[in-house]
């Protein structure tokens, strides 16, 4: 068993690779819309690979914008809080 050594205890690295909306390469995270993450041991042996895919979804049976709508949470949240304390007579 000797010379392997417990696996979490290597370095490791790791490379990210940026694709922009038309698939070219590109440096900048804020112009990706989708990436790929290479990690790599001490070896050099890939040891995981992981992409990600970043898009804007839009709700279309949210009458109002995103940040709006979760205000409006919020607000029911908040209301729902005040009357269980006057229910409870915490308030």
């Amino acid at each position: 068993m000797a010379g392997k050594g417990n696996p979490e205890q290597q370095p490791s690295t790791s490379r990210t690779a940026y694709f922009d909306a038309d698939g070219n390469r590109t440096d900048d995270p804020a112009r990706a819309v989708r990436g790929e993450i290479h990690e790599r041991d001490a070896g050099g042996r890939r040891t995981k690979r992981t992409w990600f895919l970043i898009e804007e979804v839009d709700v279309k049976w949210l009458p109002v914008s995103e940040g709006a709508f979760l205000l409006w949470v919020l607000l029911g949240l908040l209301l729902a809080w005040v009357l269980i304390g006057l229910a409870f007579g915490l308030i």
